[in-house]
Protein backbone atom coordinates (compact mmCIF):
# COMPACT_ATOMS: atom_id res chain seq x y z
CA UNK A 1 0.00 0.00 0.00
CA UNK A 2 1.34 3.39 -0.98
CA UNK A 3 1.45 6.07 1.68
CA UNK A 4 2.19 9.26 -0.28
CA UNK A 5 -1.51 10.09 -0.58
CA UNK A 6 -1.90 9.80 3.18
CA UNK A 7 1.18 11.92 3.80
CA UNK A 8 -0.31 14.78 1.79
CA UNK A 9 -3.65 14.45 3.59
CA UNK A 10 -1.95 14.52 6.98
CA UNK A 11 0.03 17.63 6.00
CA UNK A 12 -3.13 19.48 4.95
CA UNK A 13 -5.02 18.50 8.11
CA UNK A 14 -2.00 19.49 10.19
CA UNK A 15 -2.15 23.04 8.84
CA UNK A 16 -5.17 23.85 11.04
CA UNK A 17 -4.88 27.28 12.61
CA UNK A 18 -5.71 28.19 16.18
CA UNK A 19 -9.38 27.39 16.83
CA UNK A 20 -9.83 25.58 13.51
CA UNK A 21 -10.70 21.97 12.81
CA UNK A 22 -9.61 20.68 9.41
CA UNK A 23 -10.18 17.38 7.68
CA UNK A 24 -9.32 16.25 4.18
CA UNK A 25 -10.28 13.34 1.97
CA UNK A 26 -8.20 12.49 -1.09
CA UNK A 27 -8.72 9.78 -3.69
CA UNK A 28 -7.29 8.53 -6.94
CA UNK A 29 -8.20 5.61 -9.15
CA UNK A 30 -8.63 4.23 -12.61
CA UNK A 31 -11.36 2.32 -14.36
CA UNK A 32 -12.13 0.42 -17.54
CA UNK A 33 -15.45 -0.32 -19.21
CA UNK A 34 -16.09 -2.49 -22.25
CA UNK A 35 -19.33 -2.97 -24.19
CA UNK A 36 -19.68 -5.47 -27.02
CA UNK A 37 -22.40 -6.14 -29.56
CA UNK A 38 -22.50 -8.90 -32.14
CA UNK A 39 -19.09 -10.18 -31.15
CA UNK A 40 -17.46 -6.81 -31.76
CA UNK A 41 -16.33 -4.02 -29.45
CA UNK A 42 -18.98 -1.32 -29.29
CA UNK A 43 -17.07 0.88 -26.85
CA UNK A 44 -13.91 0.74 -24.76
CA UNK A 45 -13.28 3.38 -22.11
CA UNK A 46 -10.28 3.75 -19.83
CA UNK A 47 -10.19 6.62 -17.34
CA UNK A 48 -8.25 7.94 -14.41
CA UNK A 49 -9.71 10.15 -11.70
CA UNK A 50 -8.60 11.97 -8.58
CA UNK A 51 -10.16 14.29 -6.06
CA UNK A 52 -9.65 16.24 -2.88
CA UNK A 53 -12.17 17.68 -0.46
CA UNK A 54 -11.31 19.89 2.50
CA UNK A 55 -13.58 20.87 5.38
CA UNK A 56 -12.73 23.71 7.76
CA UNK A 57 -14.76 24.26 10.94
CA UNK A 58 -14.42 27.44 12.96
CA UNK A 59 -16.74 28.80 15.67
CA UNK A 60 -19.64 26.56 14.71
CA UNK A 61 -19.43 27.30 10.98
CA UNK A 62 -18.32 24.98 8.18
CA UNK A 63 -16.44 25.84 5.02
CA UNK A 64 -16.01 23.21 2.32
CA UNK A 65 -14.32 23.06 -1.06
CA UNK A 66 -13.21 20.34 -3.46
CA UNK A 67 -11.39 19.83 -6.75
CA UNK A 68 -10.65 17.04 -9.20
CA UNK A 69 -6.87 17.27 -9.02
CA UNK A 70 -4.15 16.33 -6.54
CA UNK A 71 -1.70 18.89 -7.83
CA UNK A 72 -0.04 20.66 -4.89
CA UNK A 73 -1.14 24.11 -6.03
CA UNK A 74 -4.74 22.91 -6.45
CA UNK A 75 -4.78 21.31 -2.99
CA UNK A 76 -3.50 24.54 -1.45
CA UNK A 77 -6.20 26.50 -3.28
CA UNK A 78 -8.91 24.12 -2.07
CA UNK A 79 -7.79 24.70 1.52
CA UNK A 80 -7.91 28.47 0.99
CA UNK A 81 -11.37 28.25 -0.56
CA UNK A 82 -12.66 26.12 2.33
CA UNK A 83 -11.40 28.74 4.79
CA UNK A 84 -13.04 31.51 2.78
CA UNK A 85 -16.34 29.63 2.65
CA UNK A 86 -16.61 29.47 6.44
CA UNK A 87 -17.90 33.05 6.52
CA UNK A 88 -20.84 32.18 4.25
CA UNK A 89 -22.19 29.28 6.31
CA UNK A 90 -24.77 29.38 9.07
CA UNK A 91 -23.88 28.76 12.71
CA UNK A 92 -24.62 25.23 13.92
CA UNK A 93 -23.73 24.31 17.47
CA UNK A 94 -23.46 20.62 16.62
CA UNK A 95 -20.82 20.73 13.88
CA UNK A 96 -17.40 19.27 14.53
CA UNK A 97 -15.00 16.57 13.48
CA UNK A 98 -15.20 13.01 14.73
CA UNK A 99 -12.95 12.20 17.66
CA UNK A 100 -11.08 8.85 17.92
CA UNK A 101 -13.27 6.43 19.87
CA UNK A 102 -10.84 3.55 20.40
CA UNK A 103 -12.74 0.99 18.30
CA UNK A 104 -10.35 -1.32 16.45
CA UNK A 105 -10.79 -1.60 12.70
CA UNK A 106 -11.08 -4.86 10.77
CA UNK A 107 -8.54 -5.12 7.95
CA UNK A 108 -9.72 -6.43 4.58
CA UNK A 109 -7.65 -7.79 1.69
CA UNK A 110 -9.36 -5.88 -1.11
CA UNK A 111 -6.53 -5.40 -3.60
CA UNK A 112 -5.84 -7.78 -6.48
CA UNK A 113 -2.66 -7.18 -8.48
CA UNK A 114 -3.72 -9.56 -11.26
CA UNK A 115 -6.79 -7.46 -11.93
CA UNK A 116 -4.77 -4.26 -12.00
CA UNK A 117 -2.35 -5.73 -14.58
CA UNK A 118 -5.03 -7.54 -16.62
CA UNK A 119 -4.55 -7.21 -20.39
CA UNK A 120 -7.28 -5.09 -22.06
CA UNK A 121 -7.67 -7.87 -24.65
CA UNK A 122 -8.70 -10.25 -21.86
CA UNK A 123 -11.38 -7.79 -20.71
CA UNK A 124 -12.78 -7.59 -24.24
CA UNK A 125 -12.68 -11.38 -24.52
CA UNK A 126 -14.64 -11.71 -21.25
CA UNK A 127 -17.43 -9.50 -22.57
CA UNK A 128 -17.56 -11.31 -25.91
CA UNK A 129 -17.61 -14.68 -24.14
CA UNK A 130 -20.54 -13.56 -21.98
CA UNK A 131 -22.48 -12.50 -25.07
CA UNK A 132 -21.74 -15.82 -26.80
CA UNK A 133 -22.83 -17.87 -23.79
CA UNK A 134 -26.05 -15.89 -23.47
CA UNK A 135 -27.04 -16.20 -27.14
CA UNK A 136 -26.47 -19.96 -27.13
CA UNK A 137 -28.73 -20.90 -24.23
CA UNK A 138 -32.23 -20.57 -25.73
CA UNK A 139 -33.46 -20.36 -29.36
CA UNK A 140 -35.86 -17.58 -28.34
CA UNK A 141 -32.89 -15.31 -27.55
CA UNK A 142 -32.39 -13.28 -30.70
CA UNK A 143 -29.45 -11.25 -29.44
CA UNK A 144 -28.37 -9.00 -26.62
CA UNK A 145 -28.86 -5.32 -26.08
CA UNK A 146 -25.43 -5.17 -24.49
CA UNK A 147 -22.80 -7.34 -22.84
CA UNK A 148 -20.31 -5.54 -20.67
CA UNK A 149 -17.19 -5.74 -18.54
CA UNK A 150 -16.06 -3.08 -16.07
CA UNK A 151 -13.33 -2.80 -13.46
CA UNK A 152 -11.84 -0.27 -11.12
CA UNK A 153 -8.93 0.25 -8.74
CA UNK A 154 -8.61 3.08 -6.28
CA UNK A 155 -7.29 4.35 -2.99
CA UNK A 156 -8.67 6.83 -0.48
CA UNK A 157 -6.89 8.71 2.31
CA UNK A 158 -8.51 10.62 5.16
CA UNK A 159 -6.84 12.77 7.80
CA UNK A 160 -8.10 15.23 10.38
CA UNK A 161 -6.70 17.71 12.86
CA UNK A 162 -8.18 15.48 15.60
CA UNK A 163 -5.36 12.98 14.98
CA UNK A 164 -7.13 10.56 12.64
CA UNK A 165 -5.19 9.33 9.59
CA UNK A 166 -6.31 6.30 7.57
CA UNK A 167 -5.68 4.89 4.10
CA UNK A 168 -7.49 2.19 2.16
CA UNK A 169 -7.51 0.80 -1.35
CA UNK A 170 -9.32 -1.84 -3.33
CA UNK A 171 -10.13 -3.36 -6.70
CA UNK A 172 -13.32 -4.73 -8.20
CA UNK A 173 -14.68 -5.97 -11.51
CA UNK A 174 -18.09 -6.83 -12.88
CA UNK A 175 -19.87 -8.32 -15.88
CA UNK A 176 -23.44 -7.85 -17.07
CA UNK A 177 -25.67 -8.78 -19.99
CA UNK A 178 -29.14 -7.88 -21.30
CA UNK A 179 -30.55 -10.55 -23.67
CA UNK A 180 -33.54 -10.03 -25.96
CA UNK A 181 -36.04 -12.89 -26.08
CA UNK A 182 -38.72 -13.04 -28.80
CA UNK A 183 -41.89 -15.07 -29.20
CA UNK A 184 -43.91 -14.00 -32.23
CA UNK A 185 -44.33 -10.23 -32.07
CA UNK A 186 -43.47 -10.04 -28.38
CA UNK A 187 -39.99 -9.17 -27.10
CA UNK A 188 -38.80 -9.20 -23.52
CA UNK A 189 -35.51 -8.00 -22.04
CA UNK A 190 -33.69 -9.72 -19.20
CA UNK A 191 -30.64 -8.66 -17.28
CA UNK A 192 -28.16 -10.16 -14.84
CA UNK A 193 -24.69 -9.46 -13.57
CA UNK A 194 -21.93 -10.42 -11.19
CA UNK A 195 -19.19 -8.55 -9.33
CA UNK A 196 -16.04 -9.62 -7.49
CA UNK A 197 -12.60 -8.50 -6.35
CA UNK A 198 -10.90 -10.58 -9.04
CA UNK A 199 -11.72 -11.71 -12.57
CA UNK A 200 -11.44 -15.39 -11.62
CA UNK A 201 -14.22 -15.04 -9.06
CA UNK A 202 -16.80 -13.99 -11.68
CA UNK A 203 -19.30 -16.60 -12.90
CA UNK A 204 -20.26 -15.81 -16.53
CA UNK A 205 -22.19 -19.07 -16.99
CA UNK A 206 -24.49 -18.29 -14.06
CA UNK A 207 -24.96 -14.71 -15.26
CA UNK A 208 -25.91 -15.87 -18.76
CA UNK A 209 -28.42 -18.44 -17.47
CA UNK A 210 -29.95 -15.97 -15.04
CA UNK A 211 -30.33 -13.25 -17.67
CA UNK A 212 -31.91 -15.62 -20.21
CA UNK A 213 -34.34 -16.97 -17.63
CA UNK A 214 -35.42 -13.44 -16.72
CA UNK A 215 -35.99 -12.58 -20.38
CA UNK A 216 -37.89 -15.74 -21.37
CA UNK A 217 -40.08 -16.31 -18.33
CA UNK A 218 -42.16 -13.18 -19.00
CA UNK A 219 -42.99 -14.10 -22.60
CA UNK A 220 -46.74 -14.39 -22.96
CA UNK A 221 -47.36 -12.53 -19.73
CA UNK A 222 -50.56 -10.53 -19.23
CA UNK A 223 -52.18 -8.41 -16.55
CA UNK A 224 -53.28 -10.54 -13.58
CA UNK A 225 -56.61 -10.30 -11.81
CA UNK A 226 -56.70 -7.86 -8.91
CA UNK A 227 -56.81 -9.25 -5.39
CA UNK A 228 -54.84 -9.90 -2.22
CA UNK A 229 -52.09 -12.49 -2.16
CA UNK A 230 -48.62 -13.37 -0.90
CA UNK A 231 -45.48 -12.29 -2.70
CA UNK A 232 -42.19 -14.16 -2.89
CA UNK A 233 -39.06 -12.02 -3.24
CA UNK A 234 -35.66 -13.29 -4.29
CA UNK A 235 -32.57 -11.91 -2.48
CA UNK A 236 -31.97 -9.20 -5.10
CA UNK A 237 -35.40 -7.65 -4.54
CA UNK A 238 -35.22 -8.15 -0.78
CA UNK A 239 -32.15 -5.94 -1.02
CA UNK A 240 -34.15 -3.25 -2.81
CA UNK A 241 -36.78 -3.18 -0.07
CA UNK A 242 -34.40 -3.41 2.86
CA UNK A 243 -32.29 -0.70 1.28
CA UNK A 244 -35.31 1.59 1.54
CA UNK A 245 -35.91 0.53 5.13
CA UNK A 246 -32.28 1.10 6.14
CA UNK A 247 -32.50 4.57 4.60
CA UNK A 248 -35.20 5.30 7.18
CA UNK A 249 -33.04 3.99 10.02
CA UNK A 250 -30.30 6.62 9.94
CA UNK A 251 -29.96 9.53 12.28
CA UNK A 252 -30.23 12.14 9.55
CA UNK A 253 -33.65 10.87 8.39
CA UNK A 254 -34.87 10.71 11.98
CA UNK A 255 -33.72 14.25 12.81
CA UNK A 256 -35.35 15.62 9.65
CA UNK A 257 -38.67 13.89 10.36
CA UNK A 258 -38.34 11.61 7.35
CA UNK A 259 -38.60 8.26 9.10
CA UNK A 260 -41.77 6.43 10.14
CA UNK A 261 -39.63 4.57 12.69
CA UNK A 262 -38.53 7.61 14.72
CA UNK A 263 -38.99 7.15 18.46
CA UNK A 264 -39.60 3.40 18.14
CA UNK A 265 -36.30 1.93 19.37
CA UNK A 266 -37.05 -1.20 21.39
CA UNK A 267 -40.44 -1.67 19.73
CA UNK A 268 -41.58 -4.44 17.40
CA UNK A 269 -41.49 -3.08 13.86
CA UNK A 270 -41.22 -6.34 11.90
CA UNK A 271 -41.94 -10.04 11.98
CA UNK A 272 -39.95 -11.91 14.65
CA UNK A 273 -38.43 -13.86 11.75
CA UNK A 274 -36.54 -10.79 10.54
CA UNK A 275 -33.07 -9.88 11.83
CA UNK A 276 -30.89 -7.45 9.88
CA UNK A 277 -27.62 -5.70 10.69
CA UNK A 278 -25.32 -3.28 8.90
CA UNK A 279 -21.98 -5.08 9.01
CA UNK A 280 -19.14 -3.74 6.83
CA UNK A 281 -16.67 -5.83 8.87
CA UNK A 282 -17.60 -8.91 6.77
CA UNK A 283 -14.65 -9.42 4.45
CA UNK A 284 -16.73 -11.68 2.17
CA UNK A 285 -18.67 -8.61 1.06
CA UNK A 286 -17.75 -6.34 -1.82
CA UNK A 287 -18.96 -3.52 0.39
CA UNK A 288 -16.62 -4.35 3.28
CA UNK A 289 -14.72 -1.34 4.61
CA UNK A 290 -12.33 -0.69 7.46
CA UNK A 291 -13.15 2.97 8.11
CA UNK A 292 -16.10 5.25 7.61
CA UNK A 293 -16.09 8.67 5.96
CA UNK A 294 -14.79 10.35 9.11
CA UNK A 295 -11.95 7.92 9.75
CA UNK A 296 -13.68 5.90 12.49
CA UNK A 297 -13.53 2.12 12.43
CA UNK A 298 -16.51 0.47 10.75
CA UNK A 299 -18.37 -1.91 13.03
CA UNK A 300 -21.36 -4.21 13.13
CA UNK A 301 -24.54 -2.30 13.92
CA UNK A 302 -27.71 -4.36 14.55
CA UNK A 303 -30.77 -2.68 13.04
CA UNK A 304 -33.59 -5.17 13.59
CA UNK A 305 -33.29 -8.23 15.85
CA UNK A 306 -36.19 -10.66 15.98
CA UNK A 307 -38.45 -7.95 14.62
CA UNK A 308 -37.43 -5.39 17.26
CA UNK A 309 -35.80 -2.08 16.28
CA UNK A 310 -32.30 -1.96 17.79
CA UNK A 311 -31.36 1.60 16.94
CA UNK A 312 -30.28 4.06 14.25
CA UNK A 313 -27.07 4.64 12.31
CA UNK A 314 -25.10 7.80 13.07
CA UNK A 315 -22.16 9.87 11.96
CA UNK A 316 -20.55 12.25 14.43
CA UNK A 317 -22.95 15.12 13.64
CA UNK A 318 -26.22 13.20 13.97
CA UNK A 319 -24.83 11.48 17.07
CA UNK A 320 -24.17 14.80 18.80
CA UNK A 321 -27.65 16.08 18.00
CA UNK A 322 -29.15 12.79 19.21
CA UNK A 323 -27.07 12.68 22.42
CA UNK A 324 -25.43 9.40 21.47
CA UNK A 325 -22.21 8.13 19.84
CA UNK A 326 -21.27 7.67 16.20
CA UNK A 327 -21.85 4.14 14.89
CA UNK A 328 -19.03 4.53 12.37
CA UNK A 329 -21.59 5.05 9.61
CA UNK A 330 -20.41 8.30 8.00
CA UNK A 331 -20.63 8.22 4.20
CA UNK A 332 -18.42 10.62 2.28
CA UNK A 333 -16.43 11.16 -0.88
CA UNK A 334 -13.94 13.93 -1.69
CA UNK A 335 -16.72 15.98 -3.32
CA UNK A 336 -19.21 15.83 -0.47
CA UNK A 337 -19.73 16.49 3.21
CA UNK A 338 -20.33 13.48 5.49
CA UNK A 339 -23.74 11.84 5.26
CA UNK A 340 -24.85 8.71 7.07
CA UNK A 341 -26.08 5.31 5.89
CA UNK A 342 -25.74 1.55 5.79
CA UNK A 343 -22.91 -0.13 3.92
CA UNK A 344 -23.49 -3.90 4.09
CA UNK A 345 -26.90 -5.30 5.01
CA UNK A 346 -26.65 -8.79 6.50
CA UNK A 347 -29.80 -10.84 7.08
CA UNK A 348 -30.20 -13.84 9.36
CA UNK A 349 -31.30 -16.62 6.94
CA UNK A 350 -34.01 -19.19 7.51
CA UNK A 351 -33.83 -22.90 6.72
CA UNK A 352 -35.90 -23.76 3.65
CA UNK A 353 -34.89 -23.48 0.00
CA UNK A 354 -36.47 -21.13 -2.49
CA UNK A 355 -38.36 -24.04 -4.04
CA UNK A 356 -39.78 -24.93 -0.65
CA UNK A 357 -40.87 -21.34 -0.11
CA UNK A 358 -42.81 -21.45 -3.37
CA UNK A 359 -44.38 -24.77 -2.41
CA UNK A 360 -45.67 -23.19 0.82
CA UNK A 361 -47.69 -20.56 -1.06
CA UNK A 362 -51.20 -21.42 -2.24
CA UNK A 363 -51.83 -18.17 -4.14
CA UNK A 364 -49.09 -15.66 -4.69
CA UNK A 365 -46.73 -13.86 -7.01
CA UNK A 366 -43.04 -14.54 -7.49
CA UNK A 367 -41.91 -10.99 -8.19
CA UNK A 368 -39.41 -10.64 -11.03
CA UNK A 369 -38.78 -6.91 -10.85
CA UNK A 370 -39.98 -3.63 -9.38
CA UNK A 371 -40.69 -0.55 -11.51
CA UNK A 372 -40.46 2.91 -9.97
CA UNK A 373 -39.60 1.61 -6.51
CA UNK A 374 -37.85 4.71 -5.18
CA UNK A 375 -40.34 7.18 -6.64
CA UNK A 376 -43.26 5.02 -5.49
CA UNK A 377 -42.36 5.05 -1.79
CA UNK A 378 -43.19 7.85 0.63
CA UNK A 379 -40.21 8.04 3.04
CA UNK A 380 -42.25 9.84 5.68
CA UNK A 381 -45.36 7.65 5.83
CA UNK A 382 -43.87 4.44 4.41
CA UNK A 383 -46.71 4.11 1.87
CA UNK A 384 -45.69 2.51 -1.40
CA UNK A 385 -47.24 1.57 -4.72
CA UNK A 386 -44.91 0.10 -7.33
CA UNK A 387 -45.14 -1.68 -10.64
CA UNK A 388 -44.22 -5.37 -10.76
CA UNK A 389 -43.91 -8.28 -13.13
CA UNK A 390 -43.28 -11.93 -12.36
CA UNK A 391 -44.84 -15.38 -12.29
CA UNK A 392 -48.03 -16.36 -10.49
CA UNK A 393 -47.89 -19.12 -7.86
CA UNK A 394 -50.88 -21.44 -7.74
CA UNK A 395 -51.11 -24.41 -5.41
CA UNK A 396 -47.41 -24.22 -4.57
CA UNK A 397 -46.24 -24.23 -8.20
CA UNK A 398 -45.06 -21.54 -10.58
CA UNK A 399 -47.77 -20.84 -13.17
CA UNK A 400 -48.36 -18.12 -15.78
CA UNK A 401 -46.28 -14.99 -16.30
CA UNK A 402 -47.79 -11.62 -15.43
CA UNK A 403 -46.81 -8.02 -16.11
CA UNK A 404 -48.20 -4.49 -15.94
CA UNK A 405 -49.38 -5.02 -12.37
CA UNK A 406 -49.03 -2.95 -9.20
CA UNK A 407 -48.60 -3.91 -5.55
CA UNK A 408 -49.42 -1.53 -2.71
CA UNK A 409 -48.97 -1.49 1.06
CA UNK A 410 -46.78 0.30 3.58
CA UNK A 411 -43.22 -0.63 4.49
CA UNK A 412 -44.31 -0.94 8.12
CA UNK A 413 -47.08 -3.41 7.21
CA UNK A 414 -44.81 -5.30 4.83
CA UNK A 415 -42.18 -5.87 7.52
CA UNK A 416 -44.82 -7.15 9.94
CA UNK A 417 -46.33 -9.45 7.29
CA UNK A 418 -43.12 -11.39 6.59
CA UNK A 419 -44.16 -15.03 7.00
CA UNK A 420 -40.91 -16.80 6.09
CA UNK A 421 -37.23 -16.15 5.41
CA UNK A 422 -35.44 -18.50 3.03
CA UNK A 423 -32.28 -20.45 3.68
CA UNK A 424 -30.83 -19.34 0.34
CA UNK A 425 -28.85 -16.34 1.58
CA UNK A 426 -26.13 -15.17 -0.81
CA UNK A 427 -23.61 -12.38 -1.19
CA UNK A 428 -24.98 -10.06 -3.84
CA UNK A 429 -23.01 -7.81 -6.22
CA UNK A 430 -24.28 -4.91 -4.08
CA UNK A 431 -22.27 -6.35 -1.17
CA UNK A 432 -25.32 -7.34 0.88
CA UNK A 433 -25.96 -10.83 2.31
CA UNK A 434 -29.66 -11.54 1.87
CA UNK A 435 -32.14 -14.39 1.51
CA UNK A 436 -35.50 -14.84 -0.19
CA UNK A 437 -38.57 -13.70 1.68
CA UNK A 438 -42.32 -14.42 1.67
CA UNK A 439 -44.67 -11.57 2.52
CA UNK A 440 -48.36 -12.25 3.07
CA UNK A 441 -51.48 -10.23 2.28
CA UNK A 442 -50.35 -7.71 -0.33
CA UNK A 443 -52.82 -5.84 -2.53
CA UNK A 444 -52.27 -6.65 -6.23
CA UNK A 445 -53.83 -4.41 -8.85
CA UNK A 446 -54.08 -5.76 -12.38
CA UNK A 447 -56.89 -6.25 -14.89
Amino acid sequence: MTDDLLAVAVAVAGSARNGEQVDVMMSRGRSTSVKVFGGEVESFTSAQSSGVGVRVILDGRVGFAHAGSLDADVVAEVLRDARDNVQFSQFDEWVGLAEPDGVDHVAHLQWNDDLVSMDPAAKIAAAIDLERRTCGLDPRVTGVRTAAWSDGAGEVAYASSEGIAVLDRGTSCSIGVQPLARDGDETQIGSAGDAARSAGALDPERVARDAVERATRLLGGAKPASGRLAIVLEPRLVGSLLGLVSGMLDGDSVLKGRSPFAGRVGEKIASPLLSVADDPTRSESLGAESWDGEGLACRRNPLISGGVLDGFLHNSYTARRSATSSTGSAMRGPRSLPGVGARVLVMEPGERSFEQLVESVDLGLFVGSFAGLHSGVNPVSGDFSVGVDGVMIRGGSLAEAVREATIASTLQRLLLDVVEIGGDAEWLPSGDYLASMVVGDIALSGA
